[in-house]
């Protein structure tokens, strides 16, 4: 009797391993092959339609998926306030086509991560349905309503708010935008009829995010670049005196660089650095380029984190400055941020950021928590060092710079009456008969203990215009974020 029962006890315990390892390899290894397998239809639909896990701001969902009753799919993914966050957000289809946060984190969001891996086991034990992990964001909701509706409906502008001590995205807002439930549709040829007309607006992607895939010239802001490469030349303090002539003769063309026509630079034909820094003149800071040459500017751009791709976790687009050799001429326009020199609006976040942070640079980081569907924590990013740009000394004084660029330089307009602002401006021709151009400002408060940068672009636009929302708008944002 005794061998009988052992004899059946093994059986079992057999079959039971057999069957686990075959649920494991039909999970997990060979999970993608037959999911991919255009015979099999029915696995298709389930996925397409099963429950993502929701993406939430201030603990409520932006997104979630809700019974759908209609159709051959069982859930809808349906976007709140799509507007504000669809660049963000992105998109999830049935048929096939994401992006933003649908797309990079869909292994959670679909319940499909390794971590994930016994919810799976259990989900296909218990007979329930498997849920998708939830994403929660940095974001201030608050902040976001406020960056988007600043930001006028018919321009191409990008507000970007970071804490400048653990790099978390508090505000991350662009125009055009679209609304995200047009494309989460459960019919492919309404997809394909969304899709056409929202990629026929001019200036919109639905691919990607505007403030990390969008570099563009510019300008003066990459003036904080060369005062990096400058100071830390050993030639350069903040009472050096530097000529300021009017028109700078460039080698190898007949053309020269001239100042900006409205500025202040033409008030003294030599100055004290800090003070061409706030004026922002542009023939001091090509004359220095040329002097120190191409591979100290290069040398300070990568410090700052040009020429480089990072993931927050949606990927970037690097911001350029060239790494070929340039002639001197060219390099000197490159110096003011022209040329073939571009950035992403969290490009010249990260800048002012780092400057802010005693010179270290943080990661910048939209998710705060990956959740199971139990709300056990799967992923809780940590505040991480992505470079060491400068020195505190250095960073003090570019600090100094940019808080005289607002008490008495291009940057007036971000102002405060509740504390001193530090702040780089910047204006970048963008090469057209029009006369648009890239209208910028980055900076942070409060200047003597810094809490968060603030980044405002508007492409393509009047440079009267543009020069009055991007530094009223930082203010207004610095004064939203930091307390009274």
């Amino acid at each position: 009797m005794n061998n009988a029962i052992r004899h059946t006890w093994v059986v079992s315990v057999a079959l039971f391993l057999s069957l686990f390892v075959a649920l494991s390899l039909i999970q997990v290894v060979l999970a993608d092959d037959l999911n991919s397998r255009d015979e099999n239809a029915r696995q298709t639909i389930a996925n397409a339609g099963a429950p993502r896990g929701p993406i939430t701001v201030d603990g409520a969902p932006i997104v979630e998926s809700v019974p759908s009753d209609h159709t051959q799919y069982d859930f809808q993914r349906v976007y709140h306030e799509p507007e504000l966050y669809s660049g963000i957000t992105g998109f999830f289809s049935v048929t096939g086509s994401s992006s933003g946060l649908e797309s990079e984190l869909n292994d959670y969001l679909s319940g499909q991560s390794d971590s994930q891996f016994f919810d799976r086991i259990t989900a296909l034990f218990t007979g329930r349905t498997m849920q998708g992990a939830q994403v929660e964001l940095t974001l201030d909701g608050e902040l976001q309503q406020l960056a988007y509706d600043l930001i006028p409906e018919d321009r191409r502008g990008t507000i970007v708010v970071t804490d400048v001590t653990t790099g978390e995205i508090r505000a991350m807002a662009s125009k055009p935008s679209y609304d995200p439930n047009d494309l989460a549709v459960h019919s492919a040829s309404e997809f394909e009829e969304a899709q056409q007309r929202l990629e026929e607006q001019p200036g919109l992607s639905i691919w990607t995010n505007r403030a990390l895939n969008m570099p563009v010239a510019p300008g003066s802001t990459f003036k904080l670049v060369d005062t990096l490469a400058m100071l830390e030349s050993g030639d350069y303090d903040l009472d050096t005196e530097l000529d300021v002539p009017e028109t700078l003769d460039l080698p190898n063309t007949e053309h020269g660089l001239e100042n900006f026509a409205d500025g202040g630079c033409h008030q003294r034909e030599q100055a004290e650095f800090i003070w061409i820094f706030a004026q922002s003149c542009n023939t001091p800071f090509a004359e220095a380029a040329m002097e120190l040459g191409q591979d100290e500017i290069l040398a300070a751009a990568e410090a700052f984190g040009w020429n480089q791709s990072i993931e927050v976790p949606l990927s970037t687009t690097p911001s350029r400055f060239p790494t070929d050799e340039l002639s001197d001429d060219v390099l000197a326009l490159s110096s003011i941020g022209q040329q073939d020199v571009t950035a992403t609006a969290m490009q010249l976040n990260m800048a002012a950021a780092a400057i802010a942070n005693d010179g270290t640079m943080m990661h910048p980081q939209l998710v705060d928590t990956i959740r199971g569907s139990d709300l056990q924590i799967l992923q809780q990013p940590s505040p991480e060092v992505l470079n060491e740009v400068m020195d505190s000394s250095t960073a003090s004084d570019i600090t100094e710079m940019m808080v005289e660029t607002v008490e008495s330089g291009t940057g007036f307009r971000a102002q405060s009456e509740r504390f001193d602002v530090a702040a780089k401006t910047g204006t970048a021709e963008i090469g057209d008969d029009d006369g648009l151009v890239n209208s910028w400002i980055t900076g942070f408060a409060p200047a003597d203990d810094p809490q968060y940068a603030v980044t405002v672009v508007y492409e393509r636009i009047e440079l009267s215009e543009g020069s009055q929302l991007t530094g009223s708008q930082m203010l207004t944002m610095l004064e939203a974020v930091i307390e009274e």
